[in-house]
């Protein structure tokens, strides 16, 4: 086994360095145009669900937090990412590596965390109609905003002070673009088995438990909207839902190809891949979806350029 380097200060990113110049600068441009709209996209849902009154509802003060989350947790990784598109084999301190990795946790566990409270907040407004303002106070909204936030911020500390509590060997470069644990656990100098328990535990924490939950959030949405008698009754109950859903198949399905794949069958290359889709594209998709899906943001939008909400 290779000895542990001490003196090892800084790491460096092998990122998108395989590609050619030109290709660098198209994914470059792509990339920055996509992190643009990302962060631009989430500013407007974040601002029309402020000043408009008609979104001043538990779903939308979810969505406006998972806005903010997702702007926070794209900052974290894709300037990096952008840089080091410019100029391969970018280095970055240890310190700076363990806080990207601490931002990266947090806030994406926050958004699966997020994700879940807003499958909850439909399974009450469908489920229980009549109880909802009550069971859905402001109360509760924040107390299920605050346990997102504090079992992000606890799994963020436990994976950080479990991957950068190990010996790094000579070999200092990153086999990825930004700093995440299963190409760090690479670079140890240790035996990482119980490294890897903690990251796949971790893992099925945040991914598996939120999915499972907002699983059985949808099967009593479902069962309850199929008693609903009219067809247009049971469109209008699953056109509530459409967004959210829909975010949440992409969301929590690129995580679990990620995280929950046994390590032998889940090459660097083909993480880093997915990662892109991940750290890139599906932020995205909040905003997206739920501007060009969701009738009430929609309308929130045409009000606050003065012009006709669309009709029912």
């Amino acid at each position: 086994m290779p000895k542990p380097n001490s003196t090892v200060t800084e790491f460096l990113f092998e990122g998108f360095s395989s590609f050619g110049r030109q290709h660098r600068l198209v994914l470059f441009i792509v990339f920055l145009t996509l992190y643009l709209l990302t962060l631009s996209g989430n500013v407007i849902i974040v601002t029309i669900i402020c000043l408009d009154r008609h979104l001043h509802t538990p779903m939308y003060f979810f969505l406006s937090l998972l806005s903010i989350s997702e702007t926070c947790y794209t900052m974290a990784i894709i300037p990096c990412m952008l840089s080091g598109l410019l100029s391969p084999h970018q280095p970055i301190v240890i310190q700076g590596c363990a806080a990207q990795l601490f931002f990266y946790l947090i806030f994406g566990i926050n958004n699966c965390f997020l994700l879940t409270a807003m499958g909850y907040d439909r399974y009450v407004a469908i489920c229980n109609p009549l109880r909802y303002s009550v069971i859905m106070g402001k109360r509760a909204c924040v107390q299920l905003a605050s346990g997102s936030l504090g079992i992000g911020l606890g799994m963020a500390i436990v994976q950080v002070t479990s991957v950068f509590g190990l010996p790094v060997c000579d070999d200092f470069v990153i086999s990825h673009f930004f700093c995440d644990v299963r190409p760090l656990l690479k670079l140890a100098c240790a035996d990482t088995m119980v490294n890897e328990i903690i990251n796949f535990v971790v893992s099925v924490c945040v991914l598996v438990l939120p999915m499972g939950l907002v699983f059985i959030s949808y099967t009593l949405i479902i069962t309850t909207i199929l008693k609903i008698a009219s067809a247009d009754g049971r469109k209008k109950a699953f056109a509530t839902c459409a967004s959210h859903i829909t975010v949440v198949i992409i969301h929590y399905g690129c995580a679990s190809i990620i995280y929950l794949k046994p390590k032998s069958q889940s090459p660097l290359g083909q993480d880093r891949l997915i990662s892109v889709t991940y750290t890139v594209i599906t932020p995205l998709l909040n905003p997206v979806v739920y501007s060009l899906r969701n009738k009430d943001v929609k309308d929130a939008l045409y009000r606050a350029t003065g012009r006709r909400p669309c009709s029912p």
